[in-house]
């Protein structure tokens, strides 16, 4: 399929319109709905209804959206390793959760590009439902996160158990978390899940970031109470920046890496490998 017409489909989606699309991707309106004409035959069913107000998805343009997102995704990898072959033996395209980068990842990268400097890397923070999305169309080699879903044909190893805990830059640390200082971090749907049972009266709190570890900045910039990593937070608890609260709840949740179980085993075992390292240098 011509990689144009998922494009073109994708941009009348973010645009709503035929005409906003053709503006965006500077070709003729009539050149769009060719296009979207050429899908809807492929496909054998509408993908937007039309009015005056607009272009709307139809329930069949609701279930092709994934799949234009995954082919364009497939064809833009494709385009990065063939500009890449030059230069580097291998392309790693690695993904994680946002919280997993600072303090984890990154320095597992940096070592990486140190040890394998032939060795290209592509890196992204997203959902863990994105991430399996894009282990399975093909377009990550890796992906490390909390308590995945198996994608089929992956394999799911431990790495290590995240234990997050309560950090305040309040003066007052005596008081349980709840006071109107209190920042909520968003860290995924099980963290929610446990925040909600444990402090049923922070449901609503005034503050709600679902920026990851970046989130400790505020804490440090204002006296807050908030939820991290206690890895994140460790070197700010020992030099007196933040203190931890007595009695409070802490969570751990288990931290796996996918990848897929047909792979190179020569690229692939050097990075498991790097990776296993670098988790065992957290505790």
């Amino acid at each position: 399929m011509d990689i144009n017409l998922a494009r073109t489909f994708l941009m009348v989606i973010e645009t709503g319109s035929f005409i906003e699309a053709a503006v965006k991707l500077n070709i003729t309106q009539s050149t769009v709905s060719a296009r979207i004409k050429v899908l809807e035959d492929l496909l054998g069913r509408p993908l937007f209804e039309r009015s005056k107000s607009g272009a709307d998805l139809t329930a069949a343009g609701e279930q092709f959206r994934k799949h234009a997102l995954a082919l364009v995704r497939v064809w833009q990898r494709a385009q990065l390793e063939v500009s890449l072959s030059d230069q580097h033996r291998d392309h790693l395209a690695i993904g994680a959760t946002i919280g997993l980068w600072q303090g984890f990842l990154l320095k597992w990268v940096a070592r990486l590009r140190t040890e394998t400097p032939d060795i290209a890397v592509s890196a992204i923070s997203a959902p863990s439902t994105t991430l399996t999305q894009r282990l399975i169309e093909g377009t990550l080699d890796l992906a490390v996160m909390y308590r995945p879903i198996q994608p089929p044909g992956h394999v799911v190893e431990h790495l290590f158990d995240e234990e997050f805990v309560l950090v305040t830059s309040a003066k007052q640390t005596s008081r349980r978390a709840g006071a109107s200082d209190y920042v909520f971090v968003d860290w995924g749907p099980d963290f929610q899940q446990d925040h909600a049972a444990a402090y049923p009266e922070l449901t609503n709190p005034g503050l709600h970031l679902d920026l990851g570890s970046v989130s400790i900045e505020y804490l440090l910039a204002n006296e807050a109470s908030g939820y991290f990593p206690s890895r994140i937070v460790k070197h700010h608890l020992a030099r007196g920046r933040l203190r931890q609260p007595k009695r409070a709840r802490r969570f751990v949740y288990p931290v796996y890496m996918v990848y897929p179980e047909a792979r190179d085993e020569d690229t692939y075992e050097l990075i498991i490998h790097g990776l296993r390292a670098a988790a065992a240098r957290l505790g």
